[in-house]
């Protein structure tokens, strides 16, 4: 037995000992054990054998066990060591993987701009001639694009939100306004879905102090992902107070998931099968984004669902309270960057501008911003070379929009009710790019915000922080832009009222020689009326936008008197007129339809006929027609006459006048026609 004992030992000290010298860590610890437990084995085998008579103490079975602790504590530190060393290769590999995932999405931003810029270029080109496939494949493509711009935005942001590099810029929001912005973006861009948004937010529900923003990109994210997944049904979102903070819930009636995707749905890269929707799966980012910027306002996010019956996702934010209030005024002035460098310099380099510019007419801006302070520090900073007016609403705009003409109308995207998404299609309805420029002012240049701002008809867009040499460099080009529309149209009105026929001027001439011999009486009123005529006709009063409705009426009875002279019983004039009228017509626009009706209706029969100058006056509105019994028109000759895009000048006065009426008035001309039974054209006045 014991030759057993001390041949094991003799085989640990022989496999040790090497160890021991090639510095392998814990090898001293291992032959030290073994050592003592040898010793301990010698003095137990000595003493059982009566060999010695020294007492026994069992220091070298304490040394042994000693020995044990130490290797198992080296073992520890050298556990502790390597993960500490394996965590530190995991967060370089991280920040490397971090730093890999932004350069990419830098990287391939250009070429994926690039491509959605050529797709739409294409399907912009009326030149080049596309089947409705083509068509849809390079819709498609735009959208794929778009939606990969999506990802990449995602990636960047995660990435910022890891490294802690995202900042807000809190201040006192109207969570209404972000909403249905964001509802009106989400609107012109998933045109194809026929989800109801409704929204439950009622108008006096009190602020919330977040960044614009980041709130934005919340509610964007978590819209569009319950959008994705809901075909057909209904989206609501609406809000209420709990504990002092803002709390808003996001119901669809999509999908639903189960409790497996529950427990995942805000963890970065986790989504639900993409092969359940047809929109495109994404990476899985923009919950975890909108949780990491949930939590960044102090608040918590969370989701109900179940399979098939939808998802409600709600959020909290904080409420805005006294001390957030109290630097409410500097936030907003910060946030338009008034207190900028820039603005003291920019107001110095315009006024020596000034000397040179004086002569050019002051602008007319309208401001449109639910927001006083903004109101006013956008006022600040153009007023100096404009005039400014300033509404709180869209439907407070389109009020001041319909009584004035402007050079450009600035506003703010975000806003209550009429989002500035809404009041630019409300006004390009109105009226072109060039007639009236648009600028919107967004708080995010992500590609969604500019891409729904140009879609609904907007010439420009500047982001907030908005610096004011920026501002007002792009205001002073819109503006140029009009001023350059309102000369062209001035000299189109101008050409408008010379355009007096050469044979029109010489056949009454000549009648007025005629009546020189024959009737010398009839000659003087026909040449008085003919006077009338040339000196309405040049009047300065013709190149104003309006003009008062008895001067146009004594223009038409100057020109009907003379083409009467001309043409005796083949011409035939009705007047229905009240007695008393007080209201104001686009210049030349009565007169260019009479001239119309007399020449290409009435003497194109070779009995002639009549003409009626009907006006009724109703509670709201003038109605103004103008009915003759001529040839009449085919459907499609009312079509081309009244297309914008046709260059015919045989035509130009009817569109000319259709034209400024719908931009005055919102409504143009109306014409009722039937060949060999003559034509109608009436228009509407407001009062």
């Amino acid at each position: 037995m014991m030759l057993l004992y001390f041949s094991g030992f003799y085989f640990l000290f022989s496999q040790t000992i090497p160890a021991v010298r090639k510095g392998h860590s814990g090898a001293i610890f291992i032959l030290l054990f073994i050592t003592s437990y040898t010793l301990n084995m010698l003095w137990g085998t000595a003493g059982n054998a009566n060999l010695t008579n020294i007492p026994y103490y069992p220091f070298d079975f304490i040394m042994s066990i000693l020995m044990i602790a130490f290797l198992l504590l080296n073992k520890h530190m050298q556990i502790v060591q390597q993960n500490e060393e394996q965590k530190e290769q995991l967060q370089k590999a991280d920040k490397k993987k971090n730093e890999f995932l932004a350069n990419t999405s830098h990287e391939l931003r250009n070429p994926l701009q690039g491509m959605i810029s050529i797709a739409q270029t294409l399907l912009n080109d009326h030149k080049e001639v596309l089947s409705k496939k083509n068509k849809n494949d390079l819709h498609l493509l735009v959208r794929i694009g778009q939606q990969m711009n999506f990802v990449l935005n995602d990636l960047l942001d995660i990435t910022k939100l890891q490294e802690k590099y995202i900042q807000l810029n809190r201040g006192k929001l109207d969570l209404r306004t972000i909403v249905f912005g964001v509802h009106d973006m989400l609107r012109y861009m998933e045109k194809e879905k026929s989800v109801q948004f409704s929204v439950s937010i009622p108008s006096s529900f009190p602020m919330v102090y977040a960044d614009e923003n980041r709130l934005i990109q919340i509610v964007y994210n978590l819209l569009h992902n319950a959008l994705k997944y809901t075909y057909d049904g209904s989206i609501t979102i609406s809000a209420e107070q709990e504990n002092g903070m803002a709390k808003v819930f996001i119901k669809d009636t999509g999908i639903g998931m189960d409790e497996n995707m529950l427990k995942k749905v805000f963890l970065p890269y986790e989504q639900e099968d993409a092969s359940i929707t047809s929109i495109g799966s994404g990476i899985g980012l923009g919950l975890a984004i909108c949780k990491q910027l949930v939590e960044l306002h102090g608040g918590e996010i969370s989701v109900e669902s179940k399979p098939g019956e939808g998802s409600t996702f709600s959020f909290t934010l904080p409420l805005v309270h006294e001390r957030d209030a109290e630097n409410e005024v500097a936030a907003s002035e910060e946030i338009l960057n008034v207190s900028s460098p820039h603005l003291s310099t920019t107001n110095a380099i315009l006024t020596a501008q000034n000397i040179e510019t004086s002569h050019v007419q002051r602008a007319k801006i309208l401001i449109v911003d639910d927001d006083p302070v903004n109101r006013q520090v956008l006022s600040r900073i153009l007023m100096e070379e404009n005039d400014i007016i300033t509404a709180a609403s869209g439907k407070e705009a389109m009020d001041y929009i319909r009584k004035k003409d402007w050079d450009l109308v600035i506003s703010d995207v975000m806003m209550p009710n009429m989002s500035g998404y809404q009041l630019t299609a409300k006004i390009r309805q109105q009226f072109t790019l060039s007639e009236l420029p648009i600028l919107l002012l967004t708080a995010r240049n992500q590609l969604e915000d500019i891409y729904t701002g140009f879609q609904s008809g907007a010439n420009d867009y500047v982001s907030k922080p908005v610096d004011a040499l920026e501002l007002q460099t792009r205001v002073k080009a819109l503006t140029d832009l009009r001023q350059a529309v309102k000369e062209q149209l001035a000299m189109e009105a101008a050409w408008l009222q010379a355009q007096i026929k050469p044979h029109f001027l010489f056949n009454t001439l000549n009648l007025i020689a005629s009546l020189s011999e024959i009737d010398p009486g009839r000659m003087s009123q026909l040449l008085e009326e003919f006077g009338h005529y040339l000196r309405r006709s040049f009047d300065s009063q013709n190149i104003q936008t309006l003009v008062a409705i008895d001067h146009e009426l004594e223009l038409v009875r100057s020109y009907l008197y003379i083409e009467k002279v001309r043409f005796g019983e083949r011409l035939q004039v009705k007047w229905e007129i009240p007695e008393s009228l007080h209201t104001e017509v686009p210049p030349l626009s009565i007169q260019t339809i009479v001239e119309n009706a007399v020449n290409h209706g009435i003497l194109k029969r070779q009995e002639g006929g009549y003409i009626c100058i009907r006006i009724l006056d109703n509670d709201t509105h003038y109605d103004i027609s103008i009915t003759d019994n001529g040839v009449g028109m085919e459907e499609r000759h009312i079509q081309q006459i009244m297309n914008e895009s046709s260059h015919q000048l045989s035509q130009v006065g009817i569109r000319n006048t259709n034209k400024r009426l719908k931009q005055l008035f919102g409504t143009g001309l109306i014409i009722e026609s039937q060949t060999g039974r003559g034509t109608t054209v009436r228009f509407k006045i407001p009062k």
